[in-house]
């Protein structure tokens, strides 16, 4: 199976040509089978016509010219002979040699007992069963009592006949086997070779129709799993592909219905909740405690901030960006260069230009986060760019004290936020993985985490490349 076609139109192909040769095959059997049983028939009535017309001229013609009739007659396929007795002593019970006594018996217009037929032995070599040697016993042996020899066989093949003349002599001839069918030749060769040509381009016009349809909807679900907006397909081809393409449609079109709604239900509860914040703000203007004032404004900033970030994540859902093929290792230097100029400290190795197909906002948000984490809590970050057939990957390092095992994969949830390894003096609300695997998952991704063996935390960010599903 390594080597079958993969492709719908090549299995198609194959199916139907093994299906063609496997028909021709019994077809050719049965015709060949069939041309091998005319071929004995006209062969047997025209031994048994012959001897018939030999009897006839033998008594039509004087003695001195028997001899030579009788040579004029016997070929390779029928040897004719005169003697005092019959080489046939009896007719055999056979059914084939009983109606070929029949037939001989009718054409000549003579009694049975003037007609005798016998089964004809020929041997066989063993060694090659298509070689026949015409050393057939022409005595009468109704027994078929035939001793092997060391250099073959003996089989009964055809018949010898007796027929008895007027003046007393009998006619004897010994009929071998009919010549072997003639070759199929190159017509036979032209008429398969055209067949299968006919059914190799039906079949690949067939497959491809039924296959381009079911193409355009892997690509436009690769399309809608990367985060791309994506059209209506159009419903062609069988039954079964326009089901499974409807069924297509009305699943993005649910999708994307319901993001909206989700989308739009919070962006109502952030415009609520900027009400009672400002309230709030305003109301804290006038505490006299100052301690207690700094206090409350710090409470409603970081009740802002994880408004914000929680509307953020959401709204990521949307995917309302337009995806395009950037130079991702430009990406990640403008994001590095961007927070080298706040303090942190990263460097990204040069891996020459990669192409990726992606929303390059939304992923530079997610590198972005990536960064800062790896910044802010191992002190120093460095990053780099691999590539192979198949995907792109961003690697992110940290000399940091890592994360535990056990949590590597609870940080992506949202709002989580490990105290023994991640301080909270840096602000953040739980959310800058969470939003940043939504992200590279939006793109066909996902992101990895794992404590390097040296120290430090490792993110893998891995894609589809520029021509990925």
């Amino acid at each position: 199976m390594r080597f079958a076609p993969k492709s719908l139109a090549g299995q198609l192909t194959l199916l139907l040509l093994l299906a063609l040769a496997a028909a021709q095959g019994v077809a050719v059997a049965l015709f060949a089978w069939e041309r091998m049983e005319a071929l004995r028939d006209a062969h047997r009535d025209d031994a048994v016509a012959r001897t018939a017309t030999v009897a006839r001229l033998i008594g039509d013609t004087p003695p001195a010219l028997h001899e030579s009739v009788i040579a004029a007659a016997s070929t390779d396929l029928a040897r004719f002979s005169l003697t005092g007795k019959p080489v046939v002593g009896e007719t055999d019970t056979g059914e084939r040699t009983a109606a070929i006594a029949n037939e001989l018996t009718s054409a000549l217009g003579a009694s049975p007992e003037k007609v005798r037929v016998a089964p004809l032995w020929t041997r066989y070599l063993d060694d090659d069963d298509d070689d026949r040697h015409h050393d057939r016993d022409d005595d009468d042996d109704r027994d078929g009592d035939r001793d092997d020899d060391d250099h073959g066989h003996w089989e009964p093949d055809w018949f010898t006949a007796s027929v008895a003349l007027a003046d007393g002599r009998w006619l004897n001839v010994a009929v071998g086997p009919p010549p072997g069918a003639p070759a199929w030749g190159a017509a036979f060769v032209a008429v398969f070779l055209l067949s299968a040509l006919c059914i190799a381009v039906v079949a690949v016009l067939t497959g491809r129709r039924m296959a381009k349809p079911m193409r355009g909807l892997a690509a436009a679900a690769g399309r809608l799993g990367r985060g791309e907006a994506v059209a209506d397909l159009p419903e062609v081809g069988p039954v079964e592909t326009r089901e499974t393409v409807r069924a297509f449609n009305l699943m993005r079109a649910r999708l994307d219905r319901y993001v909206h709604d989700r989308t739009a239900m919070l962006a109502a509860v952030s415009h609520d909740l900027r009400t009672p914040i400002t309230s709030l703000r305003l109301h804290a203007e006038f505490v006299e405690d100052a301690e207690t004032k700094v206090k409350i404004v710090a409470a409603l900033d970081e009740m802002q901030r994880m408004t914000g970030d929680a509307l953020a994540f959401i709204r990521e859902d949307a995917r309302r960006e337009e995806t395009r093929t950037v130079d991702l290792h430009a990406l990640v230097d403008s994001v590095a260069a961007d927070l080298a100029e706040l303090g942190h400290d990263i460097a990204v190795a040069h891996s020459g230009r990669v192409l990726a197909a992606c929303r390059p906002a939304a992923l530079r948000r997610a590198v972005r986060n990536l960064l800062e984490n790896a910044a802010a809590h191992g002190s120093r970050a460095t990053a780099r760019i691999e590539r192979d057939d198949r995907e792109v990957r961003v690697i992110v390092d940290d000399e940091g004290p890592g994360i535990p095992e056990a949590e590597l994969a609870r940080v992506f949830e949202p709002f989580v936020r490990l105290e023994a390894s991640r301080s909270r003096d840096t602000g953040g609300s739980g959310l800058g993985l969470a939003i940043a695997r939504g992200i590279v998952r939006g793109h066909g991704g996902d992101i990895l985490l794992e404590n390097r063996a040296e120290g430090g935390l490792r993110a893998t960010v891995a894609m589809p490349g520029a021509g990925g599903a």
